[in-house]
């Protein structure tokens, strides 16, 4: 029905920048929100950056300032902009969507698969 679909990962030395990129597509009414989370394994999931249909954020204490969430609304696709990277950067990023359904016009919440984000000292 829906698919997340992310990319934009990779090995990035510390203090330098990557942008990740997050696009759902499917049967979708609209989008309410899209979030980015990351895990280190053996680690709990952590919300990282958070984006609101209204444009509404709000993100990590560890990452304000660093970090920016932006959306194309006609490209259903999220963004996350990483400046100023470190080594505890370090993680696996998911994105999160809650989209409203064409068949029901009820909200569910889908997952990407993660793309690995590593940043070097």
């Amino acid at each position: 029905q829906v698919q997340v679909v992310e990319s934009g990962g990779g090995l990035v030395q510390a203090g330098g920048s990557l942008k990740l990129s997050c696009a759902a597509s499917g049967s979708i009414f609209s989008i309410n929100g899209m979030d980015w989370y990351r895990q280190v394994p053996g680690q709990q999931r952590e919300l990282v950056a958070a984006i609101r249909s209204g444009g509404r954020t709000n993100y990590a204490d560890s990452v304000k300032g660093r970090f920016t969430i932006s959306r194309d609304n006609a490209k259903n696709t999220v963004y996350l902009q990483m400046n100023s990277l470190k080594p505890e950067d370090t993680a696996v990023y998911y994105c999160n969507v809650m989209v409203v359904l064409i068949t029901t016009r009820k909200e569910y919440s889908y997952w990407g698969q993660g793309t690995q984000v590593t940043v070097s000292s």
